[in-house]
């Protein structure tokens, strides 16, 4: 079949209009679709909107009523403090009657007595003008005379009595601090080990001191040179290091140690094993100083003088280890200051530090005292530790309480049998001086030193030396043994004036 072009033409124009009239068919069916879906929701939104409104109302109706009720309550509230505050006025209002009229009471009262002691001082002095002329001395005369006469008839009396209590008191004084230092070395008891002038390294071998030696003494030599010490060699199995200083000989030990354990011994060696052994003495005294610092339980200390004090480790006074010492003086001072009532933390630090000075009184010119108070105010330690640690051998005077129990400590430290050492010799020369020095007095007797030398017994002739005089004795014999001996701690004179009266019954 053949289509025509206006055939075709025209099938096409109605195919057009066709899909025209369709287009136009389906927006107008979603047109009402969505008008009807608008009004759906329009109606859906009054609904709500109506909804909302009455609960509107609903909680606006609520609200005001509780408000309306919150309104009575605190007008009742109000017209029952308004009802307390008109009680309130009316009892002040009566109260402040009832003053008015005391007040008016005491005014008379107070206007009676003045009456009453001016009649009372006219008739005293009516009654001494009286006195005055039947005895014929004068008010002042008169109260000189009784008093003087009650001095001179009551004089031995009151000496005595004085004298009774002030040895009362003194008794009570030594009592309590007898107990109070009893507790604290009860409380804190710690073993003394005495330091030498040697230490000992152990060799692994014989064939070891040939290499220490060295060809032609070449290595030890060096070593000595280096350390400053003296090597002995005169045990099978060991050597031992000899030196007054127990910073050089520990150095000197460790690098022997360092030495052996490496097995190449010569003098570059030595050397560089020396050099190692000062750096990692330097970090064993930091560890050394943060521990005691941490057992005297004083963790504020800066750290140059944690370092200072883990130098005290190695050095020695009369045989006694300087830092044991100071640690066993702050456990000591805190425990007394705790007794006592005053601050434990200055007292523990002053003990604690009180030897600080030790540390650098070999490089620096100095005694340990002045070279411990610039370096505690060098290092922003507060004034009263210093106070507290100055004062330990008296150089100043004592400015706190503190400064006596640190003192007290050191005695106590210094003084405990054990603590320190002398030789033999010097110990027996020092007794014998002692007692020398007494017998050198008049009157005396015989004198016996007890105790370790720090107590010294006199026996006096009791014909020559009278209790006075043995008073003054003692007093005689301190002054020239500060003056003439030295000694650590303290020595007690005993005095002793005995008689003994013999009669036979017969």
């Amino acid at each position: 079949m053949i289509i025509t072009p206006v055939l075709a033409g025209g099938l096409a124009i109605a195919g057009l209009i066709a899909g025209y009239l369709v287009r136009q068919f389906i927006a107008l069916r979603q047109l009402n679709s969505t008008e009807a879906k608008t009004r759906e929701q329009l109606k859906t939104a009054k609904t709500q909107a109506e909804e909302v409104i009455l609960a509107a109302k609903d909680r606006a109706a609520n609200l005001l009523e509780e408000a309306q009720q919150e309104e009575r309550s605190r007008k009742v509230q109000f017209e029952r403090l308004e009802e307390r505050l008109l009680r309130k006025e009316d009892f002040l209002d009566k109260r402040s009657l009832d003053i008015d009229e005391r007040e008016k009471s005491i005014g008379k009262g107070l206007e009676e007595l003045k009456e009453t002691k001016t009649k009372i001082d006219e008739l005293g002095l009516k009654a001494i003008e009286k006195l005055e002329k039947i005895s014929g001395l004068s008010h002042q005369q008169a109260k000189e005379q009784l008093l003087g006469n009650l001095e001179n008839f009551h004089r031995e009396e009151l000496t005595s009595l004085l004298q009774k209590f002030e040895k009362e008191k003194r008794d009570e004084i030594e009592k309590k601090s007898l107990e109070i230092i009893t507790a604290s070395l009860q409380r804190y008891s710690r073993s003394h080990v005495a330091d030498l002038t040697t230490s000992v390294v152990a060799l692994p071998s014989e064939e070891l001191k040939g290499k220490i030696i060295g060809r032609e003494g070449r290595n030890i030599r060096t070593f000595e040179r280096l350390t400053g010490v003296e090597v002995i060699i005169d045990a099978p199995e060991s050597l031992t290091i000899s030196s007054f200083d127990p910073l050089r000989r520990e150095i000197a030990k460790m690098a022997l140690e360092k030495l052996i354990r490496d097995g190449r011994i010569q003098p570059v060696k030595i050397e560089e094993k020396i050099e190692e052994a000062k750096q990692e003495l330097d970090q064993r005294i930091k560890e050394i100083g943060e521990a005691a610092a941490y057992e005297a339980s004083i963790l504020d200390l800066p750290k140059e003088i944690i370092f200072l004090l883990g130098k005290l480790n190695y050095r020695t006074s009369y045989g006694q280890n300087v830092l044991v010492h100071s640690i066993e003086m702050a456990h000591l001072a805190g425990m007394m200051a705790s007794e006592l009532g005053v601050n434990v933390e200055v007292a523990k630090k002053g003990a604690l530090l009180h030897d600080i000075g030790k540390a650098i009184d070999h490089e620096i010119e100095g005694n340990h005292i002045e070279l411990g108070r610039k370096i505690l105010k060098k290092y922003g330690i507060s004034e009263e530790v210093i106070k507290a640690m100055e004062s330990h051998h008296e150089d100043y005077p004592f400015a706190t309480s503190e400064s006596f129990i640190v003192a007290a400590a050191d005695i106590l430290s210094t003084a405990r049998p054990g603590a320190r050492r002398d030789t033999l010799e010097n110990y027996l020369r020092r007794l014998g001086d002692l007692e020398k020095l007494v017998l050198g007095f008049e009157g005396v007797k015989v004198a016996y030193a007890v105790s370790g030398g720090r107590e010294i017994r006199v026996f006096v002739i009791p014909e020559k030396i009278d209790d006075f005089g043995a008073l003054r004795l003692a007093r005689d014999i301190a002054a020239k043994i500060q003056s003439e001996l030295k000694y650590p701690g303290e020595i007690k004179i005993n005095v002793i004036r005995e008689i003994r009266a013999v009669e036979y019954a017969r």
